[in-house]
């Protein structure tokens, strides 16, 4: 029991902070952004290669979250922004051809072979039957650290109360004299820097390899959906439980089912568990779980 429930923290600490920056944007921009989840492969290659220059792995990891970061308010002030003058769904229709190109210029520099980082081995530490890695403790560490820090600057700064202001109402926000389009590029930003944070911090356990932004897509959509779109927090509420239902889909035992002393499915069905909550939350609650919440300030 205690390994289910240190599987499904892991599993949540690789969606939450994807899922939370893709929430961050919508909440401004009002479009789905394909591209985010390639975003975290690019920070994750990032890293991988400034690792490999030789730079310390926290160096990499905080200056591959720049450059994410940069590249994704690029992308905002040179692509999306002027996409939107047709619409959100044209928008949406480009953040897919942008994820693709992603996709095919890192493929042609990086190839496809996965690449590992090369970090110190360590046994693992055990508590009753769970075990866990040096490595997963720092991912796991990380985004709670992040998820604070944010969780404070959301509601006890003015720069948290002006985003919140401006993704209930823009209109009323640049009425009261917010300036609109600055805490929009910071929100990009931060939004990018996140993305490639979570990246970075899955590569460390799985590699940078081309089909991470691709593996993330699914669950990440499913969170952001599920915590209601536009609403940062409840995305990751979402991911920790898109994290609860993989883990238990391919952790219990339907043996009795089928008069079998152990029968567990695949690994496969993970992507299958994510399809069923995303259906079942846009039949039911398709504005999210903390709908609510999103709708005001």
């Amino acid at each position: 029991m205690l390994q289910f429930l240190v599987d499904t923290a892991l599993r949540a600490s690789d969606l939450a902070l994807i899922a939370l920056g893709l929430s961050m944007v919508y909440g401004l921009v009002k479009f789905p952004n394909i591209a985010h989840v390639q975003y975290a492969m690019l920070g994750a290659y990032l890293t991988f290669f400034l690792r490999a220059a030789g730079v310390p792995l926290v160096g990499a990891i905080v200056l591959s979250c720049a450059v994410t970061g940069l590249f994704t308010l690029a992308m905002h002030l040179l692509v999306f922004r002027r996409l939107l003058r047709s619409g959100p769904a044209i928008a949406m229709i480009g953040s897919l051809a942008v994820a693709m190109l992603i996709v095919a210029v890192l493929q042609g520099v990086a190839g496809s072979f996965p690449r590992m980082f090369d970090l110190p081995l360590s046994a693992p530490h055990e508590f009753g039957d769970a075990r866990i890695t040096n490595t997963q403790l720092l991912t796991v560490g990380t985004t709670l650290l992040l998820l604070v820090l944010f969780s404070l600057l959301l509601f006890f700064t003015r720069a948290g109360r002006a985003m919140r202001a401006l993704a209930s109402n823009r209109a009323l926000a640049d009425a009261s004299g917010l300036n609109a389009e600055r805490i929009t590029r910071v929100v990009n930003f931060g939004s990018g820097a996140i993305a490639g944070l979570g990246g970075s911090m899955l590569a460390l356990s799985t590699g940078a390899h081309l089909n991470l932004g691709h593996d993330l897509l699914l669950p990440v959509f499913a969170a952001a959906i599920l915590g209601g779109l536009g609403n940062p927090l409840g995305a990751v509420a979402g991911g920790v439980l898109i994290a609860f239902t993989e883990t238990a889909v391919t952790n219990l035992n339907f043996g009795f089912l089928f008069g079998k002393p152990v029968a567990f499915l695949p690994v496969a069905y993970i992507g299958a568990a994510s399809f069923l909550i995303l259906l079942l939350a846009l039949l039911f609650k398709p504005y999210g779980l903390f709908d609510r919440q999103v709708r005001r300030v």
